[in-house]
């Protein structure tokens, strides 16, 4: 059976919603489409200085300030307000989301530090994306980030590259920020100047940053294989989560997978039709580690939600 042929079906078996049961806060559960993939500093000797005298500053130059680079900043995110949405926070208790996350997020993590292949990418860069809007890729990123900056042993960098319609800040409460695209558009910017410390200690974002026209060829640039090889090196404990734009609206999603190690496809249950998730898997063939989370499944009305896991 064609992976395809597989997501079809599993749209076909999904269980229909009990008139009059209330609109489910998105969740989701994990199932594998496709699963076949296969800094050091060097110091120098400094040479012997020559001693010669100092000369003179004038009153002006004495009075300049040195000019130091700015430290990363940070920002409060509102857990209680992130509980009462349905997120997962460690000071949420033990609930069926985080439980959710917690089976999700293991395939991920596996894969992300497995031995490498020679000119495989980077397992630790993982990207969420959709077939359209509105199926819940942000909320699963921010839940998967969270979920992983549990781990004791992991720290999470979560990348809004939903650059057309930015909204990881924006479910978060936060205002908008410069981030990824001005990296991209300005060699002045570093990323250290634009990514977010948060009271989470081993979360960080970065925000997608100012609008551009040219936000397709900048993702698809040498800038950006750069900064991704940065990102993904830097630091070996480091999960990297994209929130990428639906796939079936910008041509950007694609470019972005194409660094990727990992991509998750959100389908939400009950909306999303078999033709949007073919045309979805259409734009992701040729790509390895392609991942689905069923969003937003029910079992019976007035019972808590609970999710299937398939994996193929």
């Amino acid at each position: 059976m064609s992976i395809i042929e597989k997501a079809a079906s599993r749209i076909d078996r999904q269980r229909p919603v009990t008139p009059g049961a209330a609109a489910a806060t998105p969740a989701a559960a994990a199932a594998t489409i496709v699963d076949d993939a296969p800094a050091a500093v060097l110091e120098q000797e400094a040479p012997r200085a020559t001693v010669r005298p100092a000369p003179l500053l004038s009153a002006a130059a004495e009075a300049e300030p040195v000019q130091s680079k700015p430290a990363t900043r940070r920002i409060e995110l509102d857990l209680a307000r992130m509980r009462e949405l349905g997120m997962v926070t460690a000071a949420g208790g033990r609930t069926p989301l985080l439980e959710d996350f917690r089976i999700i997020k293991r395939p991920l993590l596996q894969r992300a530090f497995a031995e490498r292949v020679p000119g495989d990418k980077p397992g630790n860069l993982i990207m969420l994306t959709s077939s359209l809007p509105g199926e819940g890729k942000t909320y699963c990123a921010i839940n998967l980030a969270m979920s992983i900056a549990m781990e004791l042993d992991h720290t999470v960098l979560l990348v809004d590259a939903d650059v057309a319609r930015p909204s990881v800040l924006r479910t978060l409460g936060l205002p908008s920020q410069r981030g990824l695209m001005d990296i991209l558009t300005d060699d002045k910017v570093d990323m250290a100047d634009v990514m977010l410390r948060t009271n989470v200690d081993t979360l960080s974002i970065l925000p997608a940053g100012t609008a551009t026209a040219r936000a397709t060829e900048l993702l698809a640039s040498s800038t950006m294989s750069n900064l991704v090889n940065e990102i993904a090196n830097r630091y070996p404990d480091r999960i990297v989560i994209f929130d990428s734009p639906p796939l079936l609206l910008t041509s950007e999603a694609r470019e972005l997978a194409s660094h990727m190690g990992q991509i998750v496809v959100v389908v939400e249950a009950q909306t999303t039709t078999q033709h949007a998730v073919k045309e979805a898997l259409h734009q992701l063939e040729g790509f390895s580690n392609v991942n689905l989370i069923y969003n937003k499944t029910r079992d019976l009305p007035g019972i808590e939600e609970t999710y299937d896991y398939h994996y193929g």
